[in-house]
């Protein structure tokens, strides 16, 4: 089977909202503890797809197998050319390149849109799959955040990853 990577609509949202929440639960790539609601998760995307950024799905035969999109990475107009990505991809979906063609794909778009850096900011130091995953789409760790989270009785570390666009910072935007 092929994954078909596509813009993530309003009826997409009920499977984003159960990979998300499955996350919340049981993992350490959020530092949420306790899923948003559905209600929620229509307004991040509103406020993601409304400001004009990547919100993709794949579509793995007939379920949505994972979901990416990229947010601003901070408000600050100084930081207006740098976006961060979130990739998420179904518990039971992995091993697939789902991850790897929704992270391509946002790459793609972001650079579309004249952005010139990509930040990922990875939960829990040990999450091998995504700082692996990020390496191979060209992205270098520059840092990792120490005992930043406290979540399942313990402490995790967020690390930090980049990738430029474009350009990246060899031209004035």
């Amino acid at each position: 089977m092929r994954v078909e990577i596509r813009p993530a609509t309003p009826d997409d949202l009920d499977s984003v909202w159960a990979i998300y929440a499955h996350h919340v639960l049981k993992g350490l790539a959020s530092f949420e503890e306790a899923p948003p609601s559905l209600d929620e998760i229509v307004r991040r995307f509103r406020e993601v797809t409304g400001g004009g950024l990547p919100w993709i799905v794949a579509q793995y035969g007939d379920k949505i197998a994972g979901y990416g999109y990229c947010s601003l990475y901070r408000t600050r107009s100084a930081y207006r050319y740098s976006l961060e990505d979130s990739i998420y991809v179904r518990h039971d979906m992995h091993g697939r390149g789902i991850g790897k063609a929704l992270l391509g794909e946002l790459i793609l778009r972001s650079e579309a849109l004249g952005y010139r850096q990509l930040i990922a900011v990875i939960g829990d130091s040990a999450n091998a799959a995504s700082i692996n995953l990020h390496a191979a789409a060209g992205f270098l760790r520059v840092g990792t955040l120490r005992s930043v989270g406290f979540k399942f009785g313990r402490w995790v570390d967020s690390v930090i990853m980049q990738r430029p666009l474009g350009r990246g910072d060899a031209t004035a935007p």
